[in-house]
């Protein structure tokens, strides 16, 4: 069965586009342009409002981290949900998915669901957490606020071990930490503050004065307090039908 501790396997066969497939034809090109223009609310897809560039490591793997791009829509004062994507362009790839709660809502939940969720706050006051192009003046009162906010993210494509398409198991994932295996690779964030020609340190120190959560709760960010992370095992199971299966 499926791991996400382990190798997919062979890829598809293909010439080794990611993913796997034929250029889009005139036709196909003609068929999207039209729906789109009739289905012109896309009213989830408009509802986002920020564009975040981060990083995150896999809870099985802490040798792996990857960039990630947030596409964040607030649904109210207590719940996010993001489309995270694997670059800004416009071929960017889809590869899984984070919620985003405030304390209140982390507070009640489960201490085995809380294990599965990792704090913000580091991300943010470090400067890895970035929203391109956005003045800091502008965003800081949103970004202390998610600085107290615990998140949850499913990795459903592992596209920086090579797979074409999203296969095996989802992965959940952490954020970074300041600990040495939990801090992002240097290459990485000079790869990307260039990309937006911004400065990780500069805006730690803007962020210095955040407020520090009033409480930090033991079972967020689990693998601190254990050493040990998650794999996602995808096991056979008997189906729950209404008549017994033949």
């Amino acid at each position: 069965m499926a791991s996400t501790d382990q190798s997919p396997g062979a890829m598809p066969p293909g010439d080794g586009a990611v993913p796997p497939g034929k250029a889009m034809t005139v036709g196909h090109k003609m068929l999207d342009k039209g729906a789109q223009m009739m289905q012109s609310s896309f009213k989830p897809i408009k509802k986002m409002s920020q564009h975040v560039c981060s990083f995150a490591i896999y809870s099985h793997d802490f040798t792996r981290q990857i960039e990630t791009h947030h596409y964040i829509t607030r649904l109210n004062q207590d719940f996010l949900q993001c489309a995270v994507y694997d670059s800004d362009d416009s071929t960017a790839r889809l590869i899984g998915v984070e919620y985003i709660v405030s304390q209140r809502v982390f507070d009640s939940l489960q201490p085995e669901e809380q294990k599965l969720w990792h704090s913000h706050f580091y991300e943010i006051t470090s400067g890895t957490w970035v929203n391109p192009k956005v003045p800091e003046m502008i965003q800081r009162s949103e970004l202390e606020e998610l600085g107290t906010t615990y998140g949850k993210f499913w990795c459903t494509w592992q596209v920086d071990r090579g797979d074409r398409l999203p296969l095996g198991a989802p992965a959940l994932m952490v954020s970074p930490q300041g600990v040495n295996m939990a801090m992002v690779k240097e290459e990485l964030i000079k790869r990307r503050d260039e990309k937006y020609k911004l400065s990780s340190e500069e805006l730690r120190k803007k962020r210095a004065g955040f407020a520090v959560p009033v409480a930090v709760n033991p079972y967020s960010d689990y693998w601190m307090q254990t050493g040990k992370g998650f794999a996602i095992d995808v096991d056979q199971t008997q189906m729950k039908t209404r008549v017994p299966f033949p």
